[in-house]
């Protein structure tokens, strides 16, 4: 597929992009080139030949999916001993809205 200097012209036309005639030649041949490596590559047969996910045979290390600890009851006990104020069981916080 190749452009036109017309096509190029109109394309510019219809983003509202003002190009001058040594650029719409300029950016002709530069569209040209790249239509041109995209029809090389689309003649690749890839037949048989399985996409890859990533561009890296890579696989991300994930911890087992279990439990860290039985009694959630014992975790918040020591997030609450850490906190600066608790009552009931909630964290109390300073009064910020009149």
């Amino acid at each position: 597929m190749s452009l036109t200097l017309e096509q190029v012209r109109r394309v510019a036309h219809l983003a509202r992009i003002e190009i001058s005639d040594v650029e719409a030649s300029s950016t002709l041949g530069q569209l040209n080139e790249i239509f041109t490596l995209i029809e090389k590559m689309q003649a690749v047969d890839t037949q048989g030949i399985e996409p890859m996910a990533h561009a890296q045979e890579m696989v991300q290390r994930l911890r087992d999916d279990r439990p860290e600890t039985t009694d959630p009851g014992q975790r918040r006990e020591a997030f609450q001993a850490l906190a600066p104020e608790t009552g009931d069981g909630l964290y109390l916080v300073p009064k910020v809205i009149e």
